[in-house]
């Protein structure tokens, strides 16, 4: 079995990309086929852990969950975890083979080539269709000589490629037009349709918009897509932070439970909280500055993927002085991961796993030290809830 493939690529970060392979997949599962998601390369704080304790990104997971397989590793091959501006944790088939400079990692890539073709291989072996995503835009000239993610793949498994565009945002027109104006001519030829997502309002309004893309560029129009604010799949990235989840300066009224999440500069695994969104009795809020944690019954210092950073970050601004504060009204702190780890009286990095500093003093709220080992530990675990006897995993 060699398994066709279609791939969806994008004008830009967020604008639907993930969304729309989860919904491609379903659809062929749905109509009889064998289907597997695939994406060779995700930026994303945002991972998963597989059965066999690999990490993947959380997008192809739900992916998976509409062809109705198990995730494996195989369907994002390479995962990168920002730990600052111009670096990341590098994880290739699920582990982890260390941190990198923007600069060192570009010239790393071409070293990926052989892990995506042979993922991409094991997929189209065992299914009958193979759902790519790309990542940002395929027009990033600056980095296009070494793409990983978008055309090249493309041009590895001759897939047609559906360009989408996120005309909430506005300027949708001139994002499709500009996008297919800066690829290559072989590229640009296997843009086979144009889709427009998170459209609200008359679609008679839009008309002249669509018919005019169409003469300019010569490629159809396949699909307009409403606007949907009731989509439960979580987000690759923080992207979506800056227009999700604002500050509230004042309670709304009624008896809602009002939890603030610290935004850390690294956070990592924000999507724990999606499940808080969607309680009718929660306020659910992000907090970058001591004056926005007033009023507020939990206080909750997220996951990260550079601790110490973070912490430093926390103990700079005057967040660390309200936490105590709110500790002191009768709020309630939680922390995650990392922000569990800055609780503590001390976090120890002896081997510079995420940072320079070796030690630094934490929060001081729990009787706990944190010293980062060498190898990282990821596996999957289940639980029964006492208080209940519900069994939870994760």
């Amino acid at each position: 079995m060699t398994a066709r493939t279609l791939m969806i690529q994008g004008t830009g970060s967020d604008v639907g990309k993930s969304l729309i392979v989860t919904a491609l997949c379903r659809i062929f599962v749905q109509d009889g086929y064998k289907v597997a998601p695939f994406k060779s390369q995700n930026m994303a704080l945002n991972s998963f852990v597989t059965v066999d304790g690999g990490e993947m990104g959380r997008a192809q997971v739900v992916q998976a969950g509409a062809c109705r397989i198990d995730p494996e590793v195989v369907m994002n091959p390479v995962l990168l975890k920002p730990t600052s501006n111009i670096g990341s944790q590098v994880i290739v088939r699920g582990r982890v083979i260390g941190n990198m400079s923007a600069e060192g990692y570009m010239e790393y890539k071409s070293d990926l080539i052989g892990v995506i073709e042979d993922s991409m291989n094991y997929l189209r072996s065992r299914y009958e269709i193979v759902v790519i995503e790309g990542a940002g835009s395929p027009a990033e000239i600056n980095i296009k000589n070494r793409d990983i993610v978008n055309m090249r793949i493309a041009e590895m498994v001759d897939a047609p490629v559906f360009l989408i565009g996120d005309i909430d945002r506005g300027g949708v027109f001139a994002w499709l037009k500009g996008t297919l104006d800066l690829l290559d001519e072989d590229e640009r030829a296997r843009i086979k349709g144009l889709i427009i997502n998170k459209f609200r309002g008359d679609k008679d309004i839009l008309r002249p918009g669509l018919e005019f893309i169409e003469e300019e560029t010569g490629v159809k129009i396949i699909g307009v897509i409403p606007y949907c604010d009731d989509i439960r799949i979580m987000a690759e990235d923080s992207v979506c932070l800056k227009s999700n989840g604002a500050y509230l300066p004042n309670r709304q009224g009624g008896d809602k439970i009002r939890i603030g999440i610290i935004r850390l500069p690294h956070i990592s695994n924000f999507t724990d909280f999606d499940p808080l969104k969607i309680e009718p009795d929660v306020e659910l809020h992000y907090i970058s500055s001591a004056r926005e944690m007033v009023d507020t019954d939990v206080v909750i210092i997220p996951g990260s993927k550079n601790t110490i950073s973070d912490l430093r970050y926390i103990m700079s601004n005057g967040l660390s002085v309200a936490i105590r504060r709110s500790i002191e009204r009768g709020g309630v702190v939680i922390g995650i991961c990392g922000g569990y780890q800055m609780l503590g009286r001390e976090i120890i990095d002896p081997y510079h796993i995420e940072s320079d500093i070796v030690r630094i003093k934490g929060l001081g709220l729990l009787d706990t030290i944190t010293k980062f080992g060498r190898e990282k530990v990821t596996h999957q675990v289940r639980a029964v809830h006492l208080g209940s006897g519900i069994e939870v995993s994760g």
